[in-house]
């Protein structure tokens, strides 16, 4: 990338947390970052501290799960930064509770926001990676693919994710167009600190006992998913594709 003509990337849900982080290791890296959230007034933050650092970003508000919504912010991204190239399917919401409590409602929102939302920001991205012959996409996925109790809405649409990412690495493959993604463990986020009130649990507590199950013996931190976003959106893993890498401290299968 010249500094004349970054690439431009696109990360959802990126107000806080993993996505945050994600848009300044993008903009760090030299990309010039759309950091989308469901409100805009929630991404000034983000796109200040990117800015500060000398980078460049643009905030913008939209419910990924919109088909409309998408559309005019994938279009403003275009017109006010340029084509975008990377794609950071990160957005996401959880509306735990156990199946026989389980609203409908419950199921739908999940649903809408990961699975609904990564495909309607792919199908508006895509023709511009198609163009520029290069591109790439990252969809957040979950440990709780792998199934979770009390997750059944969650776990279904982190694992449909995985299904999605490998059916898109063969269909854009030939565009010059990787697809991966990324299945976190437990990341010290808001929404693991609103799990850890929900089940009345001190937030220390929580990530000590989390942390004494896992190999690496720490929890995770969403730096820790952004430089692997950093690495699958790099021209050096031109080569990797349809992968799904569980980034959790430890074997995960």
């Amino acid at each position: 990338m010249s500094e004349a003509t970054p690439r431009v990337a696109i990360v959802t849900g990126a107000a806080r947390g993993i996505g945050a982080a994600t848009a300044q290791r993008l903009a760090a890296d030299g990309y010039a970052v759309a950091v989308l959230d469901l409100d805009e007034a929630n991404t000034k933050e983000t796109v200040q501290a990117i800015e500060g650092a000398g980078g460049t970003a643009l905030g913008v508000g939209a419910d990924v799960s919109d088909a409309e919504q998408v559309q005019a912010a994938v279009d403003r991204v275009a017109a006010e930064l340029g084509p975008p190239v990377v794609l950071i399917n990160n957005a996401g919401v959880t509306r735990d509770n156990m199946l026989f409590k389980m609203t409908e409602v419950d199921w739908d929102v999940v649903m809408n926001v990961h699975l609904r939302g990564a495909f309607l920001m792919a199908r508006a991205c895509q023709k511009y990676m198609v163009d520029a012959k290069f591109g790439r996409i990252v969809n957040l996925s979950s440990v709780s693919a792998l199934g979770n109790r009390g997750q059944a809405n969650y776990s279904t649409a982190k694992a449909g994710l995985q299904g999605f990412t490998k059916t898109l690495a063969i269909e854009l493959g030939k565009f010059g167009v990787t697809v991966n993604a990324i299945a976190p463990g437990f990341i010290q986020t808001e929404m693991t600190k609103a799990t850890a009130e929900r089940m009345g649990i001190a937030f220390e507590d929580f990530i000590k006992g989390a942390a004494s199950q896992i190999p690496v013996a720490r929890v995770g931190q969403p730096e820790d998913i952004a430089h692997l976003v950093s690495f699958f959106v790099s021209e050096g893993a031109g080569f990797v594709s349809g992968q799904v890498v569980y980034a959790a401290g430890g074997p995960r299968a």
